[in-house]
């Protein structure tokens, strides 16, 4: 009876985090996280201002008071009433719209792009092996009919 002998815990962590994906993971929460400052700055620089036009350049200050009367201090604790804010929620909402957007037309649009491109030249190269292969039939098929037409009318049947 031969036991088997089980790998460690510390060989197993080492095979997880050898993995390619778990690599690919962490680079990809990093740039994510490099990326969620980059379009944070953009909302803050450049929407809340245009907002701010309108009306307040803070997002955050749009509230609703559900219930009166509301009283918010300035680190933002409720000190009175019920109030709703529905800018913080419209600004968070920006922001996801501006990160989905630069997101697919950055890298999902021109990936899927390349990707058709390499399918159609994948496509064409088998196509072209498929003509190459129909005609090399229809040459042996005519090379056969060529080889019946010399043995004679009689001779077709032996085989």
């Amino acid at each position: 009876m031969s036991a088997k002998k089980e790998p460690s815990v510390w060989q197993g962590f080492k095979a997880f985090l050898m993995r390619g994906n778990v690599v690919d993971l962490a680079v990809a929460v990093v740039i994510g996280a490099a990326f969620t400052n980059i379009v944070n700055s953009v909302v803050k620089g450049v929407i809340n201002p245009l907002v701010g036009a309108i009306g307040t350049q803070n997002l955050d200050h749009y509230s609703s008071c559900l219930k009166d009367p509301c009283k918010v201090a300035a680190d933002g604790t409720v000190q009175s009433g019920v109030p709703i804010l529905w800018g913080s929620v419209l600004g968070a909402t920006l922001t996801f719209v501006i990160t989905a957007a630069v997101v697919y037309f950055l890298m999902v649009l021109p990936m899927s792009k390349y990707l058709a491109r390499q399918a159609d030249r994948k496509a064409a190269r088998e196509g072209t092996k498929e003509i190459v292969e129909v005609s090399e039939l229809e040459v042996l098929k005519e090379i056969r009919d060529a080889l019946v037409a010399q043995r004679g009318p009689g001779r077709a049947d032996e085989r």
